[in-house]
């Protein structure tokens, strides 16, 4: 598939990411009556990624995350030359969803982010800006240990043994499961492209904790790369994600 494709599949799957992730914690969260709550986020996050996986996961291989990127890559079914260039297209695609995120709510009266507070338009944070109070070692313990287990199922559910219509479904359920746990904790990232989107536009003190939400998911990421390598993988299994590798 033509890389100009594949990068705009990436951008589109991660602009379809944020809007309907961070949109559904921005507008729906906690509307009083009638919000959906921390459960409607996980799901609404999931169904981002179960819509986009089997809409354009057959263009660009559906990773709409950087540290799932460096994860097939470590694990060997990604070509490195194309990493750099999903990565700046994912980042891309979540800042422009933000954006438009901000654009919707500017249009409310009185609307004002106060990034004083945890989760301040729907951004990541640890200590002060973490939903339940958890400190750095927490978030970062999370972090890594969630996008592990992200990228083992990825692995798995696209593995040449497995179901392949099932693929998208399970990755989605997984990041559903995923938001369940940590929203508390660091309002959830395993994405760093999301995280710089709302980081970048909820500014403050969420500025320079972004570095977490980089280092921790990506460092995740390589090690349930190889853990499957090592630990679940047949050796041979060398199919890539993306067409065209």
């Amino acid at each position: 598939m033509d890389i100009q494709k594949r990068l705009g599949a990436e951008a589109f799957g991660t602009f379809w990411l944020v809007l309907g992730g961070c949109g559904t914690a921005i507008f729906a969260a906690g509307v009083p009556d009638v919000g959906v709550g921390f459960l409607g986020v996980a799901l609404a996050f999931g169904l981002t990624v179960v819509t986009m996986a089997y809409a354009v996961g057959h263009i660009s291989g559906g990773h709409f995350n950087p540290a799932v990127t460096v994860g097939l890559l470590v694990s060997g079914r990604f070509d490195k030359k194309d990493a750099l260039p999903y990565i700046l297209a994912q980042v891309i695609g979540a800042v422009l969803a933000g954006a438009v995120l901000y654009l919707i709510a500017n249009g409310q009266d009185g609307f004002e982010i106060d990034n004083s507070l945890p989760g301040a338009f729907a951004a990541n944070g640890y200590g002060d800006l973490s939903p339940g109070g958890y400190g750095l070692v927490a978030a970062l313990v999370a972090e890594v240990v969630l996008t592990a287990f992200f990228l083992i199922v990825i692995l798995g559910a696209t593995a040449k043994r497995a179901v392949p219509a099932m693929g998208g479904l399970a990755i989605g359920l997984a990041l559903t499961l995923i938001h369940l746990i940590s929203i508390p904790i660091t309002n959830t990232s395993v994405n760093p492209a999301r995280s710089t989107s709302q980081a970048l536009f909820a500014g403050g003190d969420f500025i320079p904790q972004l570095w977490l939400f980089w280092v921790a998911p990506i460092a995740g990421a390589a090690l349930g790369a190889i853990a499957y390598k090592a630990l679940l993988e047949d050796p041979q299994e060398h199919e890539t994600l993306a067409e065209g590798q």
